[in-house]
């Protein structure tokens, strides 16, 4: 008789069996959160207003912990990151050394960032590295655009 009453309940189709999805659902976003808290992103803030030279031979950093971005303009000024002019060869030491002293404080190399515009002249590139030497930064990323070969 067992057998009779399993070839009854597997014979009755009228009734729809149903998987519950709610735990797969928030296994899913918990995985989700879990992902979006446990990533480290790359991110730069990007001025606009900068125009960076074309080059063959640019490469995609791998590392955007510890840079101090300096954007120079088409007309020679020097802006910061976070949208402050730097004025003076002080200003730019000045800024560049407090990145250098947060970066050491966390541990991390500290490098110049440098977005320089293409029409901007070498003396303008020139007085920010130095600035950036003065103030213990000696490794400098030249911002450009890549080029297909």
């Amino acid at each position: 008789m067992p057998s009779e009453k399993l070839r009854q309940a597997s014979a009755d189709t009228s009734e729809n069996l149903e998987m519950d999805m709610s735990p797969m659902i928030d296994l899913t976003f918990l995985l989700l959160i879990f992902f979006m808290v446990s990533s480290h992103l790359i991110t730069i803030q990007i001025d606009r207003r900068v125009s960076p030279p074309t080059a063959l031979n640019s490469q995609v950093a791998k590392f955007a912990s510890g840079r101090v971005v300096v954007n120079i303009l088409a007309d020679g000024t020097v802006w910061a990151e976070d949208q402050v002019e730097l004025t003076t060869t002080e200003a730019i030491t000045d800024y560049v050394e407090q990145g250098r002293i947060a970066n050491d404080a966390a541990g991390e190399q500290t490098r110049l960032n440098l977005r320089a515009d293409k029409e901007v002249e070498t003396r303008n590139i020139k007085k920010v590295v130095q600035a950036a030497g003065e103030a213990g930064v000696t490794e400098v990323i030249f911002g450009s655009l890549a080029v297909e070969k």
